[in-house]
C-alpha cells in the first residue's frame, strides 16, 4: 500500500474518533468530522486503487 494511502487512512481514523468524542460531548461540529471521514476514506481508496493498477500495469506490459 503506497503511503499516501496510510496517511490518508490514518486521518480517516483520526477523523471518525474526532466525530465520536464531538457527538458524544453534544457538538454538531462531529458533522464536519464525518464529512472528512468520508473525503478522507475516499482518498484511501484511490490510492490504493492507483497503486494496484500501475503495479498490474508494469507486470503485464
Amino acid at each position: 500500500m503506497p503511503r499516501l494511502a496510510y496517511y490518508t487512512l490514518a486521518v480517516c481514523v483520526l477523523s471518525v474518533a474526532a466525530a465520536t468524542v464531538a457527538f458524544a460531548q453534544g457538538s454538531w461540529l462531529g458533522i464536519v468530522w464525518i464529512l472528512l471521514a468520508g473525503l478522507s476514506s475516499n482518498m484511501t481508496w484511490y490510492y490504493v486503487k492507483r497503486a494496484r493498477d500501475a503495479r498490474r500495469d508494469s507486470v503485464t506490459g
